[in-house]
Order: C-alpha cells, then sequence, then structure tokens
C-alpha cells in the first residue's frame, strides 16, 4: 500500500511537471507567443529549469531542447524514485538497470505527450461549447489546430458538429493501449 502511494505522488508531481515541459517545447515549436494565460503559467511553472539548461546547451533551430531535456530528466529522476520506492517498501536494496530505466523514461515522456494531447483537446473541445472568446481559448486553439487538421480532411461535419476531436481521442487511447501493451510485454519495465 506505501508504493502505491508513494508511486501516485511521484507520478502525479513529476507528470504535471514533465508534461509542462513538454508543453512548452510544443507551444515553442508551433511558435505560441507568450501573452495569454496558457503560456505565461507554463513558463513560470518550467523557467527555474529550462532557462539553466538552455543556457548550457544552447539554441539550435525551432526546437526547444531545453525544454524537451528537462522533461526528460524529470522522467528519469521519477524513473529512479519510483525504483527506490519500490526497493524501499520491498526491504531490499536493488541496483535498477540503467538501462531499464531509461526505458522507463522514454515511456513516460510519451505517456505524458499523449495525456497533455488528450487534455489540450479536452479544454478546447469546451471551450468552443461554453465559451469560444475566453482569453485561454485562442492558444488551446492554436496548439490543437495542428492535431485535428488531419482528421478534418477526413472526416466531415455531421449536422455542423465536428468529429475530429473524437477520432484524435480515439487514436491517442489506441496508441496509449499499444504502449501499455508493449510495456507489459518487456520484463521488469513498470
Amino acid at each position: 500500500m506505501l508504493y502505491q502511494i508513494l508511486r501516485l505522488i511521484i507520478e502525479t508531481i513529476a507528470g504535471l511537471f514533465g508534461a509542462a515541459m513538454l508543453l512548452r517545447a510544443y507551444m515553442q515549436w508551433v511558435r505560441l507567443g507568450g501573452r495569454n494565460p496558457l503560456s505565461a503559467f507554463v513558463f513560470a511553472l518550467t523557467d527555474r529549469v529550462v532557462l539553466p539548461l538552455r543556457r548550457m546547451i544552447g539554441a539550435r533551430g525551432s526546437i526547444d531542447w531545453g525544454s524537451l531535456l528537462g522533461a526528460f530528466m524529470v522522467a528519469l529522476i521519477a524513473a529512479v524514485l519510483l525504483e527506490l520506492a519500490f526497493a524501499l517498501t520491498v526491504g531490499a536494496l536493488l541496483i535498477p538497470n540503467p538501462l531499464l530505466l531509461l526505458a522507463i523514461a522514454v515511456v513516460m515522456l510519451v505517456k505524458w505527450s499523449l495525456y497533455t494531447v488528450m487534455i489540450l483537446t479536452l479544454i478546447y473541445v469546451v471551450l468552443s461549447w461554453v465559451n469560444p472568446y475566453a482569453p485561454m481559448a485562442p492558444a488551446v486553439g492554436m496548439l490543437v489546430e495542428p492535431l485535428l487538421a488531419p482528421f478534418r480532411r477526413i472526416l466531415p461535419r455531421i449536422g455542423g458538429l465536428d468529429l475530429s476531436p473524437i477520432a484524435l481521442f480515439l487514436l491517442v487511447q489506441i496508441v496509449l493501449m499499444l504502449l501499455d501493451g508493449a510495456v507489459r510485454a518487456i520484463p521488469g519495465l513498470v
């Protein structure tokens, strides 16, 4: 029971912080400006980690390597903490396999990315129904539109209803299921 509690705490904190860094990298990639509530929140949350990393590795192209490296570091630290929490609850000193820790970190990054896509899409749909003129709506729309555009080319509107968010949700859920199946097939991977 203690391991489940520790795992919940570690995964929640790391997931929120790591997803914020991934979102920051995506916002930089789509060139979303910093003058909206979403960008201001994400930048304020991640500046202490991302800015020093950017100074160390420098800027290269349109990809925010500082944010991506920060997210990977958070995932790696979370993987180590999860292994330590497991060892603590079992009462044995286990030396984790470094390759296994890297694999866990990569799986975490992919999951955080997919969950971020789902949350942004849900916020986009709710805002479009409830308050399309909310201050955060243009920023969320700019982030979600590139993801929905391929589905909009394929799926027609039915009675004025856009089905592309449903298709995106379905695809993300399928990818998450495939990822979980692949993770379970690897021995020793959480």
